[in-house]
C-alpha cells in the first residue's frame, strides 16, 4: 500500500480551499446538470476545507458562470501592433522571383 504522507495530504486538501460551484436550484430529484436548466437560478458555494458553504446567488448559467471564471469575462489586453512580418526580399535572380 502506498500511502502519502499527512503535509502531503494537507497541502492537497488546502490547495481546493476557496474553489467555487454553481448547483441549479431545481425542485425534485432530477438531473441537476448545468446545461439541461440553463435558466434555472444558481446556488453559488464555495469550498471551506470540510464542507461546501453558500457563498452567492446567479440568476442564471450565464450569471454564474460571470462569478465562477472572472478572468474570461475580461476582455484581453491589446497586443502591441505588429511590425513588418518580413524584411523586404533583396535584388536577386534565382527562379523563384518575378522579373
Amino acid at each position: 500500500m502506498d500511502d502519502e504522507s499527512l503535509s502531503e495530504w494537507a497541502e492537497r486538501r488546502d490547495a481546493k480551499i476557496g474553489r467555487l460551484r454553481a448547483v441549479p436550484i431545481v425542485s425534485g430529484d432530477g438531473p441537476r446538470a448545468s446545461h439541461l436548466h440553463p435558466d434555472a437560478p444558481r446556488a453559488i458555494e464555495r469550498w471551506n476545507g470540510h464542507a461546501w458553504e453558500p457563498y452567492a446567488f446567479a440568476a442564471d448559467l450565464a450569471a454564474a458562470k460571470r462569478i465562477l471564471y472572472p478572468e474570461a469575462s475580461t476582455p484581453p489586453t491589446p497586443a502591441p501592433a505588429p511590425g513588418p512580418a518580413r524584411l523586404p526580399l533583396a535584388p536577386g535572380t534565382g527562379r523563384h522571383r518575378k522579373p
